[in-house]
């Protein structure tokens, strides 16, 4: 209307305040500094070296890793660039490092597989472990009389891959192909799971070990090349 003064709507510098504070704290809990750096160090690269590549000083970049400046959009698509990432990568939310604890009370007892009569129990150490890479396991290992039961309790298994095993307790023979080898407490093997192997103890009193299944997928070794019929021999 004439004569009525335009109304402005005052800028509440709380509210500003609270924006600008806000946004700090998401820079900050992006932790971009860190991610910068872990980036760095995967390729053995030097703040020097990383500056040349992207145009920016050694001194920035170290300001920058350690979180005393913020970057802009340009210099981090400038870092993004050297390590082929997209920006996306500084923004999205890190993986939590993977943490479990399995209370002894927990685990469940498990008796060996295949025979109304075994010959081992054994207790998974990592059954929370989601995607694990390895298996680890506590394993008593009970004696055996007889013929009929040491031929039962030896029977081999395979599994691609690798094992560990350290003897806590008594004494236990561990066979894998050809390989004989009686442990005692105290000794520790590493052998290869893809041949067949067994576990027998051999004391009077029961043994115990650590055993820890490593995975790997089984590979096919290549077999020798046949020799060509009438093939000329060497001299």
């Amino acid at each position: 209307m004439p004569g009525t003064e335009a109304r402005t709507t005052p800028i509440d510098s709380r509210s500003a305040q609270v924006d600008e504070e806000a946004a700090e704290r998401f820079i900050a809990d992006k932790h971009i500094g860190e991610r910068i750096k872990r980036l760095r160090l995967r390729k053995s690269m030097g703040l020097v070296e990383l500056g040349r590549l992207t145009g920016l000083s050694a001194s920035f970049l170290s300001q920058l890793e350690t979180g005393r400046v913020v970057p802009t959009l340009r210099n981090l698509a400038r870092i993004a660039m050297v390590f082929s990432k997209d920006l996306a990568h500084f923004f999205e939310n890190e993986p939590q490092p993977l943490f479990r604890v399995h209370r002894r009370k927990e685990r469940a007892r498990l008796p060996q597989t295949g025979t109304d009569h075994p010959a081992y129990y054994f207790e998974s150490l990592g059954y929370m472990v989601p995607d694990r890479h390895m298996d680890p396991y506590f394993a008593q290992f009970l004696p055996v009389s007889g013929e009929a039961e040491q031929t039962e309790a030896a029977r081999t298994h395979v599994h691609p891959g690798y094992e560990f095993l350290y003897v806590l307790e008594g004494e236990l023979e561990l066979r894998q192909g050809e390989n004989h080898a009686r442990l005692e407490a105290g000794d520790a093997v590493y052998f290869d799971s893809g041949v067949a192997h067994s576990y027998l103890c051999v004391g009077q009193k029961p043994a115990s070990a650590l055993i820890v299944a490593m995975h790997q997928p089984m590979t096919v070794r290549p077999a020798a090349p046949a020799l060509a019929k009438n093939a000329p021999s060497a001299h």
